[in-house]
């Protein structure tokens, strides 16, 4: 096969770009032929005999908007003229205004923008405002990329009742979960002490972004205060108007909150934990929840993370509300009290994580092209 992606990055250490990259790698191992529409990808693949690079540029261009209108209409303007060279042309969402076969679908937008936790129905200025026009003008852009492709795939079930809502036919939407690196992300201990964080302390890990509120940090902190042997490590980027750090003290916990700032070594972090606390209240689909699994640590999340169905009660606890500070407080003290269940359940995350290797991700993506293809 003849196939063509069309994507911004193809980047292994980029959430989307890696999902584009794994697919690309196992594409090339079965012989097929790839061209990469996308401002950037990994250097070992720009010299690969079976790769061909349309570089889409859009340096010096002020907002990500206006960076993406660009994008779209160049890789538009180039499938004009090549989409018949093809036999599977691949896109992200409203990417490129041309017509796809397969849209991969890992955000939407018209879900995003009904979130109460949307900027712009939280800050009512000039930064608001333009996130509204990004949301709507993204969301309006993927009905149509969705109605046009033969085939969308959902990378949790979440997404896939959020392309759902806005009219799409079950017929045509699969979920192909996201994957994970059970290499990187293996059961193994490592010195605590050499990281930063205490030992012989039960110790929880969240990681994100902390510097907006939807991670559900603050959830974390109060449910902390009912878990008194309970340390917290916090992985994620910051900065100067972060308010966590104040409300752990306020809250008298922060001798046992432990903030990491942004780390690189999120795999020896995950070793070093004992569960993986992370109840977000919105999330399209969480690769962090994966590689907490495949790490051997026993989840607590919520039904608003993505990804949180793969989560049985045999490997963690699943909350109806991230907010609920009671649920999450008896999640959290159950797995500090009881070294076993911790044990168990974690080895039962491993289980399910190895269901879901990059390869295992990517063998399905060529199976849909197969299918597309013929269609």
């Amino acid at each position: 096969m003849k196939i063509c992606i069309v994507t911004h990055c193809v980047i292994k250490g980029d959430g989307q770009g890696r999902v584009n990259y794994e697919v690309v790698c196992e594409t090339l191992r079965q012989g097929h032929y790839v061209t990469l529409v996308a401002s950037a990808i990994s250097p070992e693949l720009e010299q690969h005999r079976q790769i061909a690079w349309v570089p889409i540029l859009v340096k010096q261009v002020p907002t990500e908007l206006l960076r993406n209108l660009i994008f779209s209409l160049k890789s538009a303007a180039w499938l004009r003229h090549h989409s018949p060279e093809f036999d599977v042309i691949k896109v992200n969402g409203a990417i490129t205004s041309a017509r796809s076969d397969l849209n991969a679908v890992h955000f939407v937008h018209s879900a995003w923008g009904r979130s109460p936790l949307h900027v712009w129905h939280q800050k009512r200025d000039l930064y608001g405002a333009y996130q509204w026009l990004y949301t709507a003008l993204n969301a309006y852009w993927e009905k149509t990329a969705f109605e046009r492709a033969k085939l969308t795939i959902a990378v949790s079930e979440k997404i896939k009742q959020e392309i759902l809502a806005i009219g799409i036919p079950v017929e045509r939407i699969e979920v192909i979960a996201n994957g994970v690196d059970l290499e990187e992300f293996r059961p193994a201990r490592v010195d605590r002490c050499e990281l930063g964080l205490p030992a012989d302390v039960p110790l929880a890990l969240f990681v994100g972004d902390i510097r907006i509120s939807r991670k559900n940090l603050d959830t974390v902190l109060q449910a902390l205060v009912n878990v008194p042997q309970l340390h917290l490590a916090i992985a994620g980027a910051a900065d100067g108007r972060n308010f966590y750090p104040q409300l752990a003290q306020t809250l008298g916990v922060s001798d046992r909150v432990h903030f990491l700032g942004f780390r690189a070594d999120i795999a020896d972090l995950m070793r070093s934990a004992d569960m993986f606390v992370f109840p977000s209240r919105y999330e399209a689909c969480s690769l962090v929840l994966l590689e907490a699994m495949a790490s051997q640590l026993p989840i607590i999340t919520a039904t608003s993370a993505g990804g949180a169905e793969i989560i049985t009660p045999e490997c963690g606890f699943v909350l109806a509300d991230p907010d609920d500070v009671g649920a999450l407080s008896l999640a959290m003290n159950h797995l500090t009290k009881d070294p076993a269940a911790r044990h168990q359940m974690g080895k039962a995350a491993r289980s399910i994580a190895e269901q879901y290797s990059w390869t295992q991700m990517a063998h399905r993506y060529l199976e849909m092209f197969k299918e597309v293809s013929k269609c």
